[in-house]
């Protein structure tokens, strides 16, 4: 499946052009950046920038390390993707930008969504002068059981 965003700008799967996807959200289609949004938008998933850089470089096709990087802080950077940060040394990009929260588990560092309405928040506390909330994002991190979890 496909990322697709509809007349109301909102995403559904589906088949898509990737080069409309890109020009809808004011994103120049070059090849790299076409090569790229395929991988990434093939179907859901939450990928490292390591992992679509090795998926991109499979085909006959290559892109570099810096072209990988910039191209997916410019696709989180127009929303087409969510960057979802696990710890300091790993961020993954998530292609389902709807409200949701993960699962991280710390064993075999896999990412997994959580519906939103799974989780429930009560309250925050007050904010500083001057600024909004914008947004709540819940990692829960688990680990293989009958394994020790590791330590923060």
């Amino acid at each position: 499946m496909r990322l697709m965003v509809n007349a109301d700008n909102t995403q559904s799967t589906g088949k898509r052009d990737m080069a409309g996807l890109l020009k809808t959200h004011g994103i120049l289609p070059t090849q790299q950046r076409l090569l790229i949004a395929r991988t990434l938008f093939d179907r859901d998933q939450h990928l490292s920038a390591d992992q679509v850089m090795s998926q991109v470089n499979d085909s006959r096709d290559r892109v570099s390390k810096a072209t990988v990087y910039n191209t997916l802080g410019l696709f989180a950077s127009k929303g087409l993707v969510r960057e979802v940060i696990v710890d300091p040394s790993r961020v993954f990009y998530d292609t389902n930008t709807s409200d949701h929260h993960h699962f991280y588990n710390i064993d075999t560092g896999e990412l997994r969504d959580i519906d939103a309405t799974m989780v429930r928040i009560n309250s925050l506390p007050d904010l500083p002068e001057g600024t909004v909330a914008a947004g709540v994002n819940v990692i829960i991190r688990i680990s293989n059981a009958g394994k020790q979890p590791h330590q923060a």
